[in-house]
């Protein structure tokens, strides 16, 4: 069911936090910190969707903060991207490269640079443009009208939904928000378990914690776009709500969700939680959830984050880019690293929704 934004109290949970967990704190320690990374490439390549995702964290944290400064120089940051380190584009043939494209058409939003808009459109465009030395599969899967870079790994959750969103919010053509919405409802009816989570794909029956978190914020970026009359938002909801539901239930006692979300014995894995403390922060203040059950589960997951981040702002026991694989014990063997941005998007994430 559907909970009221106006319900009373909604927002007191994400506020009165105590010395250093303020979230405009953490957002800039982060953000600012960003600024002097390298570049995260894919194969020596192309900018990573990890480093997309961190970046466009960083710029909607400093809208949402009036952080004038910190816009500035992520833009400046982006704009060798134009010229010297075009190289770094990402071509456009794979669902996480094409995501590459959701952070140009936030810069257009904020800056009506048509560069931008220029730079970011044809990805959103050859997502569901089918190329000619197209897999029979890929094929298949455009000719029901999804894109052809469908493939049902739950990450794809978020990587293909933010690129079309983005393209609906700059064109206002529903066309783009529409085939995210159906794309989004394939991968619900085909790999949402009767738990509400998600194996990592059809054939790997393990509920990772990233990738479940891929799913989650998936969901709630899409919610965020859908507009309200669209037939496919009901199903959406009800599976965004069924996992909040799963995810409220297997979290730890300390706050967190593990590498594995339903094996106690697996360690605290802190990209994922970040994944489902926005989801939840993002549910209760948009009214999808409701705010006494949930608005504690969300406080309390970011607090147990934050003392994750380390003195240099680099987030810890980060879970390394996971491929698929039917084996239990991969998953619990992933090497834990520090600063890696599959964990500095996220909690940069959270701390703008806990500002919005």
């Amino acid at each position: 069911m559907l909970i009221s934004c106006k319900q009373k109290g909604r927002g007191s949970y994400f506020s009165d936090f105590p010395a250093g967990y303020e979230p405009a704190e953490i957002g800039r320690k982060l953000g600012y910190h960003f600024i002097s990374g390298e570049h995260f490439l894919h194969g020596g390549k192309w900018i990573h969707y990890a480093e997309v995702c961190t970046w466009y964290g960083a710029l909607r944290f400093a809208q949402v903060a009036n952080d004038k400064e910190l816009i500035r120089r992520l833009q400046e940051r982006f704009e060798p991207l134009f010229t010297t380190e075009k190289q770094y584009q990402p071509i456009m043939n794979h669902v996480d490269l094409n995501m590459f494209g959701c952070l140009p058409l936030e810069f257009y939003k904020i800056t009506k640079d048509r560069r931008y808009y220029d730079l970011g459109m044809p990805y959103a465009e050859t997502q569901w443009c089918t190329p000619f030395d197209a897999t029979e599969e890929e094929k298949a899967w455009a000719n029901k009208g999804f894109s052809w870079q469908t493939r049902l790994w739950i990450d794809d959750m978020f990587m293909i939904t933010i690129i079309q969103a983005q393209a609906y919010h700059v064109t206002g053509n529903r066309k783009y928000i529409e085939r995210a919405a159906k794309e989004m409802v394939l991968y619900l009816n085909e790999l949402q378990c009767s738990n509400g989570l998600f194996y990592h794909a059809p054939d790997i029956p393990f509920f990772w914690g990233r990738g479940n978190g891929w799913m989650a914020v998936g969901m709630t970026e899409l919610l965020l776009s859908l507009p309200k009359d669209d037939p496919c938002r009901a199903r959406i909801l009800e599976g965004y709500q069924l996992m909040m539901k799963s995810l409220k239930n297997f979290q730890n006692g300390n706050g967190m969700w593990n590498q594995l979300i339903d094996r106690p014995d697996c360690w605290a894995e802190t990209s994922g939680t970040a994944m489902f403390t926005y989801a939840m922060i993002m549910g209760v203040k948009n009214g999808w959830l409701d705010v006494e059950e949930y608005g504690p589960v969300a406080r309390k997951a970011w607090m147990a984050l934050v003392p994750y981040i380390d003195i240099n702002g680099d987030v810890t026991e980060v879970c390394v880019g996971t491929n698929k694989k039917n084996d239990l014990q991969y998953y619990y063997d992933r090497p834990r690293i520090t600063g890696d941005y599959h964990g500095q998007a996220p909690i940069i994430w959270c701390a703008f929704a806990l500002l919005s």
